[in-house]
């Protein structure tokens, strides 16, 4: 089943195979989330990367460059809650914050391995796709 989503004045096309499953596995833009829908509090979880792909658009901000290994917005949303300090060793999948997009929270986790060496968002800033939410060096 394809779904458009509008979200401030920007279409999204949401792909849901089994709306009844639980939880829920949705496909925006190509990112992978778990949706697991509760009573006035749904909960998205991002599960996958999807394989690098390519297209004539430059990829988003999300490269490698200086050592430097970046965590960015899976999607435009608001920052609810920042759970690392600069300074904190994460491993894979540990989590980093929560971006609420769509009336749903997501947790953004680590994909990678690494020290916090720069945090560059406060609770309650509106991020955009591929906009890079903590730095991670090592």
């Amino acid at each position: 089943m394809y779904l458009t989503v509008n979200v401030k004045n920007k279409s999204y096309q949401v792909e849901i195979n089994d709306i009844n499953a639980r939880p829920i596995k949705a496909i925006i833009d190509g990112e992978v989330f778990e949706v697991t829908p509760e009573i006035n509090k749904p909960s998205v979880q991002q599960i996958q990367k999807p394989k690098a792909v390519s297209t004539s658009k430059p990829a988003p901000a999300s490269s490698v460059t200086s050592g430097m290994n970046n965590i960015t917005a899976p999607i435009p949303g608001v920052i609810t809650t920042i759970k690392v300090s600069v300074g904190d060793t994460l491993s894979v999948g540990e989590e980093v914050c929560t971006l609420e997009a769509m009336k749903m929270n997501n947790v953004i986790r680590s994909t990678k391995t690494g020290i916090v060496s720069s945090i560059n968002i406060n609770q309650g800033d509106h991020v955009q796709h591929g906009q890079i939410l903590i730095e991670l060096a090592g």
